[in-house]
């Protein structure tokens, strides 16, 4: 049986597009981190050889997680510019070059994928160790993504990049879950690319086009969950996927449940976490530890991590709260906070559009549809929201940004802004 390839996992490019959040390799999800948690999985699906590819920005909180995770063998490449996928795999050769001849399985640490499609990954490699394996997801609608070109028995012979509904050759996208047969060949192949100096960045896509007029590629087809991280809101879809993985009521010891509280559904009640009398924690939901749900409050289908406070009478629902937020008589409804957050009494993130559309949102000065019907605030670390402001739906409210009281929040934020609504005061005599 051939060995397990060398996983190569892409953690680089640029995160300005999630505005106001941080990092989202780093973003956390439970009671791990993404990236660890991604390592942790493909522990147990038996990879051991594993190099990362970092940013100068996240290079040094990737080498300070990884380095507890002492049964895997983890290298760091740097790629210094956003340049392209080409390039980050590039910055990874260096530290493959004892495995020049080993098979290399590319993924991407924010796409998240059932376990099932990288065992169906490996399982085709073992039974054709020569072919290169791309991974297929079966998509119905159409999707403005790379169509596989393939025949009956699943040979690949190109990828179309968004061809449009009507010129769809497949039903099959390509994700990046992809094992080659040969690292040193791929990376002689993006080399290539790159020395004929055609303009773009898709060194790595047309490297692969050129190899498939040699080599065999085969489809994986694959139909289960796959989310990936690109834009604020999808932390919401990310956070759906964990949630789904709580299987039953998983309550700390060190935990206090007031009689007069209830536990509904599937949810994980961190160490020293305490619900109040009345209070309310409908699953999927998680509460993380030392996190207080106050008297009568109600968080459903949401993941409220450490150290928050979610206040009297106060309802989180569909949303993600990050450490440390403070919330008290307010509402959260289909929203992302970052950490330390404070959101005060009667704030509301509006959730829905008077017309039931598409909630669109600002990213890097162009509107982008989030595709979710109701979508609420994207709120960045220590923003501070004072009592009564609300907030329009699909907006987002930059770091340490301070609104103040009874202000009607219409469009984005940026970090460290202060804005206010100024209110005369008329007295009238009797």
């Amino acid at each position: 049986m051939p060995q397990t390839p060398v996983l190569l996992i892409l953690a680089g490019g640029a995160s300005s597009r999630m505005w106001p959040l941080r990092e989202k390799s780093l973003i956390r999800f439970g009671t791990e981190p993404l990236l660890i948690n991604q390592l942790q999985r493909y522990h147990t699906l038996g990879f051991d050889e594993v190099v990362i590819v970092a940013n100068p920005e996240n290079r040094a909180d990737i080498a300070t997680l990884t380095a507890r995770l002492d049964s895997i063998h983890i290298q760091i490449a740097v790629q210094e510019q956003p340049k392209g996928m080409g390039d980050a795999i590039l910055q990874a050769a260096p530290l493959l070059a004892d495995h020049a001849d080993s098979a290399l399985y590319i993924t991407q640490v924010h796409d998240v994928v059932d376990d099932l499609l990288h065992e169906a990954m490996l399982s085709a490699y073992r039974a054709a160790p020569g072919t290169t394996h791309l991974a297929g997801y079966e998509m119905d609608d159409y999707f403005p993504g790379g169509y596989m070109v393939v025949d009956g028995a699943g040979r690949i012979s190109g990828i179309i990049e968004k061809p449009g509904p009507e010129n769809r050759p497949s039903n099959l996208v390509s994700i990046v879950a992809h094992i080659h047969s040969h690292a040193g060949r791929l990376f002689a192949a993006i080399r290539a690319e790159y020395a004929s100096d055609k303009p773009g960045d898709d060194h790595y896509e047309r490297a692969m086009d050129a190899l498939m007029k040699r080599y065999p590629f085969q489809a994986v087809r694959y139909g289960g969950h796959w989310s990936a991280l690109k834009y604020p809101w999808h932390v919401l879809d990310i956070m759906e996927y964990f949630l789904s993985q709580i299987d039953g009521q998983i309550v700390a010891e060190s935990a206090f449940i007031a009689p007069t509280a209830s536990l509904v559904g599937n949810v994980f009640i961190g160490e020293g976490a305490k619900v109040f009398p009345g209070a309310a924690v409908v699953g999927p939901a998680y509460i993380g530890a030392g996190t207080i749900v106050g008297n009568n409050a109600l968080v459903r289908g949401s993941m409220v991590l450490n150290g928050c406070n979610v206040g009297f009478t106060t309802e989180v629902a569909r949303s993600y709260v990050a450490d440390g937020c403070q919330m008290h008589a307010c509402r959260v409804l289909d929203s992302v906070f970052a950490p330390n957050v404070n959101f005060s009494a009667g704030c509301t993130t509006a959730n829905l559009r008077m017309d039931h559309g598409n909630v669109p949102s600002m990213v890097k000065g162009q509107k982008l549809y989030s595709g979710r019907d109701k979508l609420g605030a994207m709120i960045g670390q220590d923003a501070f929201l004072s009592v009564d402001v609300m907030t329009m739906p699909g907006v987002k409210v930059g770091e340490r940004a301070q609104v103040g009281p009874g202000t009607h929040v219409l469009h984005d934020i940026k970090d460290d802004q202060r804005i206010y609504v100024k209110q005369e005061i008329v007295i009238v005599e009797s």
